[in-house]
């Protein structure tokens, strides 16, 4: 067993001495909710608008643990599956793992990446309001939202403008399939790293690139190892709200009205707060650093890479079959009917 896991599984023996009682949902209780994000970012909002509506409503209280202090994510879910957290904030860059069909959001170019035009697109997608909610219980869990982050921004060790330049370049991917997938198609070699490995890989030249967020790769110094950002506009940030559905199928009715309420207001609150906030964070970046430069690729540059989307669905078909080509399929129909209205 690894450090990691024994430090995981101390933690977890430590979580389970106060869980007496969770299964009494009349009775007050205190809930646990993880996330994979540092003070602040965006999950970290996400999460604190969620412990808010909740001890403002009820008699119950949420204790938020942040990166780092119960291990990393594939911790965290596994934490949650086992009941010893109540809620768990998770991408489906590691979800994938659990949920194939979670991948969809690393097809390039699928989605909308203007920060209003997400939003309201997350609001009336049928896939993801009424398909995906089917997909994470079949692995017991249950859906609260899904919501978007930010723009994805690539950064490297030299400024990129087509796939030629990314050959050669080892650039970062979570531990997801359909995403090294992506960087292949684009010329890149994908180089899976757990999150604590990136900036010192960076750093020593194992890494030439990554993606992240802009509020990410602020908060987390990135643009300190790697400063030429490149905005390709070919994907947003996607994350998702989750309970263990064994407790959320125990709370009483009004405990899991409350449950949904509380995921409304988080998630009312973070897409008011969200668009803005890249910009925002792009702005600390250039007053920190004078090395930064920022690549906005123009159309002509961007297509080359759309180019490449297909060879990433047709993948993707092949890792998930008739569903997750039904998925893609609902996913192109409410983006027609998104951009008809």
């Amino acid at each position: 067993m690894t450090l990691k896991k024994i430090l995981s599984t101390a933690v977890a023996g430590v979580l389970m001495t106060g869980m007496v009682g969770f299964s009494t949902a009349a009775e007050a209780a205190n809930w646990r909710y993880a996330h994979e994000e540092f003070e602040g970012d965006v999950q970290d909002v996400f999460a604190y608008k969620f412990k808010e509506y909740i001890e403002e409503n009820s008699d119950n209280t949420v204790q938020v643990f942040r990166f780092g202090e119960l291990g990393e994510s594939d911790d965290i879910m596994e934490q949650t599956q086992m009941g010893i957290l109540q809620f768990v904030n998770q991408s489906p860059g590691f979800t994938g793992s659990l949920i194939p069909e979670a991948q969809i959001f690393f097809i390039p170019y699928l989605l909308p990446v203007n920060d209003e035009d997400i939003v309201d697109f997350f609001r009336t997608s049928t896939a993801i309001n009424e398909m995906f909610p089917e997909l994470y219980a079949e692995q017991g869990l249950e859906l609260l939202k899904m919501y978007p982050e930010g723009e994805m921004v690539i950064t490297a060790d030299t400024p990129v403008r087509t796939p030629e330049d990314f050959r050669g370049k080892n650039i970062r991917t979570m531990t997801n399939p359909l995403l090294s997938e992506t960087y292949r198609a684009f010329g890149a070699t994908p180089t899976p790293l757990p999150w604590g490995e990136v900036y010192g890989g960076l750093q020593t030249n194992i890494i030439q690139g990554q993606e992240n967020p802009i509020f990410w790769i602020q908060s987390g110094g990135l643009y300190e190892v790697s400063p030429n950002l490149i905005f390709t506009g070919h994907g947003q940030f996607t994350t998702a709200l989750m309970a263990n559905q064994d407790f959320f199928n125990g709370l009483s009715a009004d405990d899991q009205q409350l449950v949904r309420d509380a995921s409304e207001h988080a998630f009312d609150y973070i897409t008011e707060y969200v668009p803005g906030l890249s910009e925002e964070m792009l702005e600390k970046i250039l007053e920190a650093s004078s090395d930064v430069t920022v690549t906005r690729l123009t159309d002509e540059e961007r297509q080359a890479f759309i180019d490449t989307a297909p060879r990433v669905e047709e993948r993707f078909i092949e890792m998930t079959g008739e569903r997750g080509q039904a998925l893609l399929e609902q996913f192109k129909a409410d983006l027609e009917t998104y951009t008809a209205q």
